[in-house]
């Protein structure tokens, strides 16, 4: 586990950036290729569906909804796979599988999001946009970004954030939420960083 300083102002949005490309960058990586890997499309598709990490384990945004949820989730999407595996670019893919599973009682945009993420990961298909769900709403509100729309194009950002792909925009800006509000108010706050990953 990561130690935590004292509380202080972030000191940039640049050092935020930072903060992500030092301690969760690599993560981000190594989860997608776990989906990316993946012998067929149809094995990518059921653990994405299932938000299966290695080892079989849940990944840690969808560890709270029920496994019978996922699994229709899943049942769903392996019925739409020629679909899917059609879909040319990531915004096509992810507008499939929001009318797949988003009316399942239990997913909500930060799953299909997440979802379509880790299938496109398989398809080497990559976001283009910004995608805003709960977590990230925050983060770009913070930046003075209306959070009511679906997406946001990456040159809405501070430069700062020209150094990520759209997919680790959306991972920064849901990870240090909190820093970003701090920076913004100049108010103090614990190191930039967090000791778990969450949005």
């Amino acid at each position: 586990m990561r130690r935590r300083s004292k509380s202080h102002a972030p000191a940039s949005i640049d050092a935020i950036v930072a903060a992500y490309v030092s301690e969760w960058q690599e993560d981000a990586k190594a989860d997608l290729q776990h989906f990316a890997s993946q012998p067929t499309f149809v094995d990518a598709l059921r653990l994405a569906a299932l938000a299966e990490g290695p080892g079989c384990t849940r990944m840690a945004h969808q560890r709270r909804i029920p496994r019978a949820v996922l699994r229709h989730s899943a049942t769903r999407l392996l019925a739409r796979a020629k679909t899917l595996l059609r879909a040319k670019t990531f915004e096509e893919l992810y507008d499939l599988v929001a009318n797949v599973i988003l009316p399942i009682r239990g997913i909500g945009e930060l799953t299909v999001y997440d979802t379509a993420v880790r299938i496109a990961a398989f398809r080497g298909l990559k976001p283009k946009r910004v995608y805003l769900h709960a977590g990230t709403r925050v983060g770009a509100r913070a930046l003075g970004v209306s959070g009511d729309r679906e997406w946001i194009a990456p040159h809405e950002l501070p430069m700062a954030f020209r150094r990520l792909r759209p997919s680790e925009i959306e991972d920064c800006l849901c990870i240090y939420k909190a820093e970003l509000r701090a920076f913004v108010a100049g108010t103090p706050h614990r190191r930039i960083g967090t000791s778990r990953r969450a949005c």
